[in-house]
């Protein structure tokens, strides 16, 4: 039985650790039939590394992607159409960061300087990435991006809370639109992980303790593979006509007011 994503090609940044969301929807997405390719930044050479645990670690090649940069975004097209040929079906955006200034406490004190970057690298990159891959998608596609729900002040987050907030507003517009070109745009709202990301958070342990007495199914701190599974499923064609949502990945501790 074909996978779910078979003769799709698909587009994956973020994958920076076996543990990273981003890395299982890598695996996932190659077991189930597609071809993918991978970016990296600021070091190509630790996705390489990682990148030969996937199913098939010959068939992959890792670009180096820095989402701020322009001169990278105007050349990725070519580099795709290098390796993938003419066209792409999918984008996973996995990117987010912030300067240590902007997280752990200090949200009233942080300069705009950390602001203007949190918000550059982790909501403006989803259009800036997609609009560099484009032209690879004249078929339409399918593009899938990672938040952590934008709907509430949580401990320690500081201003990735709003650039997250912010990362969903851009998903809904870039839903309205690229619909006219069949390009779905949609965010998956995971629970928090023991990610290299969420290590980058002073204070993380007590943000992820909200899981473990409001989330009504058993969280996992260590298991990405449902946020994984989550992103390829929207990946597919199984989500014909699903733009501009969030899907929530999270135990159900989002819908729990106390």
């Amino acid at each position: 039985m074909a996978g779910i994503l078979e003769g799709k090609k698909i587009l994956i940044t973020g994958v920076l650790m076996e543990s990273s969301i981003a890395f299982h929807a890598a695996k996932l997405a190659q077991e189930q039939g597609a071809e993918i390719i991978l970016t990296a930044w600021p070091r190509p050479t630790l996705t390489e590394r990682i990148a030969k645990k996937l199913p098939q670690p010959e068939k992959v090649k890792v670009l180096e992607l820095d989402v701020s940069n322009d001169e990278h975004l105007a050349r990725l097209e070519g580099q795709v159409r290098e390796h993938l040929g003419d066209r792409i079906d999918g984008v996973v955006h996995s990117i987010g960061f912030a300067p240590q200034d902007a997280l752990g406490g200090n949200f009233l004190n942080t300069p705009f300087e950390s602001v203007s970057t949190a918000m550059h690298v982790s909501a403006f990159s989803l259009k800036s990435l997609t609009m560099a891959l484009l032209p690879l998608m004249s078929e339409g596609g399918s593009v899938v991006g990672l938040t952590f729900d934008a709907k509430f002040a949580w401990p320690q987050y500081d201003w990735m809370g709003p650039a997250k907030a912010a990362l969903e507003a851009t998903s809904r517009y870039m839903a309205r639109d690229l619909g006219k070109q069949n390009i779905r745009c949609n965010l998956v709202s995971a629970g928090p992980l023991g990610s290299m990301a969420a290590k980058s958070i002073p204070g993380f342990g007590e943000l992820a303790k909200v899981w473990d007495s409001r989330s009504p199914l058993e969280w996992d701190l260590s298991d990405p593979e449902p946020a994984g599974r989550a992103i390829v499923a929207l990946l597919s064609d199984w989500f014909p006509k699903t733009t501009g949502e969030i899907v929530h990945v999270d135990g159900g501790l989002h819908a729990i007011g106390a």
